[in-house]
C-alpha cells in the first residue's frame, strides 16, 4: 500500500522530532478507540509502562490490519497517561518500542496525563486515526 500524506510543518518553525505538527491526507479513515496494553484475551501481560506501551501499539497496529491498513497510514495519536514524568523519563526505552512496531512514521500526536484510566492496572491508553489513500 502506498502513503500519501503530506506532513504540515511551517518553515520558520523548529522541526518537530518524532511527530508530526500537521498531516493533510485523503482516503478511507479508520478510527481505533481507545486502546490499552492488555491483550486480545483483555488480560495484562505486564505493569510495565513501556511493556504496556508496545502491547497498546501492537494492538493498534491488529486493529488497522482489520481494515486494510498499516502503520505508515496513521495520521494521528491521541496518547493519554497516568505519569507523564514516567513517560518523559523513559523516552530513549519508548522510541526503540515506537520504531520497533511502528516504525519512522509519525503522525500528529498529543499526549494528555489523566488521573486513571478505566482498567485500574492500565497505564497508557491511546486513541489512532489513519488514512489508506483510494486506489
Amino acid at each position: 500500500m502506498t502513503t500519501v500524506h503530506e506532513m504540515l510543518h511551517p518553515r520558520n518553525w523548529k522541526p518537530a522530532v518524532g511527530y508530526a505538527n500537521g498531516i493533510a491526507a485523503e482516503g478511507r479513515m479508520i478510527f481505533c478507540g481507545g486502546l490499552i496494553g492488555w491483550n486480545g484475551q483483555q488480560e495484562f501481560e505486564t505493569d510495565d509502562f513501556i511493556g504496556q506501551t508496545e502491547q497498546t501499539l501492537r494492538n493498534i497496529v491488529a486493529v488497522l490490519a482489520e481494515g486494510g491498513a498499516g502503520p505508515e497510514h496513521l495520521v494521528r495519536l491521541t496518547w493519554y497517561v497516568t505519569d507523564k514524568h514516567e513517560y518523559l523519563g523513559r523516552l530513549r526505552e519508548l522510541g526503540a518500542v515506537y520504531r520497533a512496531v511502528i516504525g519512522r512514521h509519525f503522525p500528529a500526536m498529543a499526549l494528555i496525563q489523566v488521573a486513571a484510566l478505566v482498567e485500574d492496572r492500565a497505564k497508557v491508553e491511546i486513541e489512532a486515526t489513519a488514512v489508506v489513500p483510494h486506489g
